[in-house]
């Protein structure tokens, strides 16, 4: 039997580099486990943090120690190595800008090798939260109340600047969230409590993207659900966050024993249903493909439910919800790594 050949494709230009390299382990193990190993052959490639593509022994080297190069080795950005034509099928594990915005899928898609996730329509839409609000919106999902906001306002006049706070207040009530548009774990994501704090968290946003969405604050449960398809895709179990952090921030939701997770989370069939329901809803209405892991807010006083984002390449370390939502589910970690590539190569719904 012929293997199939997995291009891993890891690292990537953006602040989560290294949680790229710990998700990209996981993916390599669940690929060596007895019911895959048969299948398929792993051909790990490294994207550099300065773009450059490495295979071979460099990639074998940065899978196994789960930590980038310490001095980056030369190359062209542009010519890949040759072990790129040998790929039958992509899995990019890529987080963040350059790696989940539609780029990389771009790039793949001229290619011509199929690749696992969404195309390049579903991955931008689902990486740019102002975006998806939109459609979200338009999709008829409810959401708490936002504020859009660019970084010409933020950095314009002394003038300017505060009357864009004063429309800010006067939109929403205190805490804000303070968001970039396009990044993903929480990264320049600031919470905020009173002008000042809304003055600092807006010139941060906007260091980090031109597109910046400021978001009201609730009293609320933050729950998951995973969503696994294409054309007819399922949703997983509900799941659950809580921490003791102010909000789920990149530390919280990378380091280990600072947030727990609780799967089934422990809710009403009904909202259990509503979260699933809605979850494929927000899956279709970005165009998602293969996988996406869908964030809620479960308001328990007047039993509301409230959609927050979409992830369409969520996390695959060993603390990640969207694995850890489908075993509970009945799929093991080696099983859905072959479901996802097996939904690719054209062998599921």
């Amino acid at each position: 039997m012929t293997k199939l050949r997995v291009g891993l494709l890891f690292g990537g230009c953006s602040g989560e580099h290294e949680v790229s390299i710990v998700s990209a382990q996981a993916i390599a193990q669940a690929l060596k486990a007895e019911q895959n190993r048969q299948k398929y052959e792993l051909l790990p490639i490294y994207i550099q943090k300065d773009g450059i593509w490495q295979a071979g022994e460099i990639a074998q080297q940065v899978l196994a120690s789960g930590k980038p190069l310490a001095s980056p080795i030369g190359g062209n950005r542009w010519q890949f190595p040759t072990q790129v034509t040998e790929v039958d099928v992509w899995f990019p594990m890529l987080h963040g800008p350059n790696g989940e915005d539609g780029t990389i899928q771009g790039l793949l898609t001229l290619m011509q090798v199929p690749f696992i996730g969404s195309g390049v329509l579903g991955s931008a839409m689902g990486m740019d939260k102002l975006a998806t609000k939109k459609v979200f919106a338009q999709a008829g999902l409810p959401q708490v109340p936002y504020f859009e906001v660019l970084r010409s306002q933020v950095w314009s006049s002394p003038c300017v600047f505060p009357k864009l706070c004063d429309q800010i207040e006067a939109t929403l009530d205190y805490p804000y969230f303070v968001k970039p548009a396009n990044l993903g774990s929480s990264v320049g994501i600031s919470k905020v409590r009173s002008r000042s704090e809304l003055e600092a968290a807006l010139d941060s946003a906007a260091s980090y993207d031109r597109r910046i969405v400021v978001e009201a604050g609730i009293v609320a449960r933050e729950v998951e659900c995973a969503v696994l398809g294409k054309d007819n895709p399922k949703a997983s179990v509900v799941g659950e966050i809580t921490y003791e952090s102010d909000f789920y921030d990149y530390e919280t939701k990378y380091t280990e024993g600072r947030a727990d997770l609780l799967i089934p989370a422990p809710l009403p069939d009904n909202i259990t249903n509503q979260i699933q329901e809605m979850a494929i809803q927000a899956f279709a209405a970005v165009d998602a493909a293969g996988l996406a892991r869908v964030d809620f807010f479960y308001v328990e006083a007047t039993g509301e439910v409230f959609i927050n984002e979409i992830n369409t390449l969520p996390g695959f370390t060993a603390t990640s919800m969207y694995p850890q939502l489908w075993a509970a589910t009945g799929i093991p970690f080696p099983e859905l790594i072959d479901q996802l590539i097996e939904l690719e190569m054209g062998n599921g719904e």
